[in-house]
């Protein structure tokens, strides 16, 4: 059995998005945790179908 933990970061910036946080140090905080991504969702909830945000999927054997 896994347990799932979301990270949702938000994006700025019109034309180039860009992340507000550093993502490589969140998933490199989560893996000495124990924790593995498994999936960066990026859904289509802005203007034109451009993402606003991205989340990370993370999952741990329990």
């Amino acid at each position: 059995m896994y347990e799932y933990k979301f990270i949702r970061l938000e994006l700025r910036g019109l034309i180039e998005s860009k992340p507000k946080q550093d993502y490589h140090a969140i998933v490199e905080e989560h893996a000495k945790e124990g924790w593995r991504l498994v999936q960066v969702l990026a859904p289509p909830t802005g203007a034109y179908g451009t993402a606003t945000h991205f989340e990370l999927i993370f999952e741990k054997q329990i």
